[in-house]
């Protein structure tokens, strides 16, 4: 079995796995996997691909994790199996798709993993997947019923697969100044931004034990080093009780929506380089700083170059890699069972 990357409705749910594996008691999950994964598949084979067989115990290992929550956001016992069966079928695809990519490395005679770049990856699963504990990695391997033999096959084929769809982004990796333009001019509506400022602001916090004249002298100080020309970043850090402080209380580039009406009418009053003054809400006291502005409208096209050169890199490096798959499965050996 190998390692899949999970794609759609599979990639939704990763967020969730490691919880969902503690919290479930495992003999739930066992009545849930036996009665639902696979029931379509007769003879408990998913797929043939080349010389490997995929097997509903495949399948099973992998959605284990994922079939509570699958659970959790069905609203019926129809759409839960429904679901199942689309994860299913990601998942032997998945496994599908990386036997031939395995093939496709192997084709060329030069391509090979040194044996000691295996060592070192199985050398760092156990450390970081099982505490460095050789012997709950041996239990681990008892309980997917596989050997070391073929625990090193599993992690050089997933080392294979890493390497052979990295080529593929390399492969995708430029883009022409003119694709780069014409992208920016046919969707020149993408890049509208509202107004915003890049702010930093301080906020000051009334402790249980303190009076208000405390919080009002505290604000009185930092107001008054700032006018002497004190760095409010700095100051940030001194006084600040907002988890931005470390940052300098740095909020980075904030749109009016994002701030509560009272912060926002003081923020956009504000220039480039100046402070407010302290703005009191409830038990606190904020101080606000405009780092930075900028006005409402398309950006231009100096600003975005490299954010649309990312995002035709990543498209060019999906469609390459559809059409790879595309031909593996064409010219390789693969019939699925339901």
């Amino acid at each position: 079995m190998l390692k899949i990357t999970p794609p759609r409705l599979i990639a939704g749910l990763l967020a969730w796995m490691v919880c969902a594996a503690a919290l479930t008691p495992a003999h739930a999950q066992e009545t849930t996997t036996t009665t639902e994964v696979g029931a379509r598949f007769a003879n408990g084979i998913a797929a043939i691909v080349e010389d490997r067989i995929i097997t509903v115990g495949d399948i099973r290992r992998e959605i284990e994790p994922l079939l509570q929550q699958l659970r959790m956001q069905s609203r019926n016992e129809a759409e839960f199996r429904k679901n199942i069966e689309q994860v299913e079928d990601e998942i032997i695809q998945n496994l599908v798709d990386q036997v031939l990519i395995v093939k496709d490395f192997y084709s060329d005679e030069k391509r090979r993993i040194p044996p000691k770049y295996i060592d070192q990856e199985l050398d760092e699963r156990i450390a970081t997947q099982f505490e460095g504990d050789r012997s709950k990695f041996l239990a681990y391997l008892r309980a997917i019923g596989k050997t070391q033999r073929e625990f090193r096959r599993i992690l050089e084929d997933e080392m294979i697969v890493g390497y052979m769809r990295g080529q593929m982004r390399k492969s995708s990796a430029v883009i022409s100044p003119a694709r780069i333009e014409n992208f920016y001019t046919e969707n020149r509506d993408r890049f509208y931004q509202n107004d915003a400022v890049h702010l930093r602001l301080i906020r000051l916090t009334k402790l249980a034990d303190e009076s208000e004249s405390i919080l009002s002298q505290t604000a009185d100080n930092v107001m008054r080093r700032l006018r002497e020309g004190a760095s409010f970043a700095d100051l940030a850090e001194e006084y600040s009780q907002d988890p931005s402080k470390r940052q300098g209380g740095d909020w980075g580039w904030t749109s009016p929506a994002d701030l509560r009406e009272e912060l926002s009418a003081a923020a956009f009053a504000l220039e480039k380089g100046q402070f407010s003054e302290p703005v009191k809400i409830e038990n606190d006291i904020y101080i606000l700083y405009v780092e930075d502005r900028r006005a409402s409208g398309i950006q231009p096209i100096e600003e975005v170059r490299e954010q649309i050169e990312r995002l035709l890199v990543s498209q060019m490096a999906r469609e390459e890699q559809d059409r790879w798959l595309e031909r593996l499965r064409r010219t390789g050996y693969v019939r699925y069972f339901n």
